[in-house]
């Protein structure tokens, strides 16, 4: 029987950086057996207008509750910055990059962006910072950054997030077990490790 686990993330989702450990745990236990393949969810794709005030609270408060559930390291300094722009299409896009040019190393790639935008403070709203995260992960830097240009990656992130607006998905992260083409829910949102441990050894066995 065929299993994989499909994982909807967006590299800017908060929680999703507090289940990064988790979802590379997941699939170094069980990778051989049921693959992780990741697709991006889309957060807040297209936004256009900076942070406000009232913004940076509450989003702050999100990432208060994050390092709490999760002991995620977050640098806060990111909100003594004014003007940015909180739009996560460049990001998801360059996660869609990673997996078109290597499939291996993007759920890798998907972590190193989680991590330079929270805990590095990196702007990952930046195609050339995106690029360097590539570089760091072992992309080829001319080959990221064309194909992270390119219309066919543009449509391809809108697939996803029409993939998982036409599923159902409403948050991230989102993990699916799925055998055989059927997909069994494994969690919607931030789960610890220890409780998804034994389900999934019982479901890959």
């Amino acid at each position: 029987m065929s299993k994989h686990f499909l994982y909807i993330a967006d590299p800017m989702c908060s929680w999703c950086w507090g289940f990064s450990p988790v979802i590379e745990k997941i699939s170094d236990e069980f990778g051989d057996r049921a693959p992780v393949r990741v697709m991006v969810g889309g957060l807040r794709p297209g936004t256009t207008e900076p942070m406000r005030d009232k913004d940076k609270e509450y989003i702050s408060s999100h990432w208060t509750h994050v390092h709490e559930a999760s002991g995620q390291p977050f640098d806060f300094d990111f909100f003594e910055q004014d003007g940015f722009v909180y739009d996560t299409e460049p990001a998801c896009r360059a996660v869609v990059t990673a997996r078109s040019l290597d499939d291996s190393k993007s759920l890798g790639y998907l972590g190193k962006v989680h991590r330079a935008f929270y805990a590095d403070n990196r702007d990952t709203t930046d195609a050339g910072v995106l690029a360097n995260i590539a570089d760091e992960s072992g992309y080829p830097r001319g080959e990221f950054e064309l194909t992270l240009a390119s219309p066919e990656s543009r449509e391809e992130t809108l697939a996803d997030f029409h993939f998982a607006q036409q599923s159902g998905i409403t948050g991230f992260p989102t993990l699916l077990a799925i055998e055989d083409g059927k997909p069994l829910m494994v969690t919607a949102g931030y789960q610890k490790w220890e409780n998804l441990a034994e389900p999934l050894a019982g479901w890959v066995s």
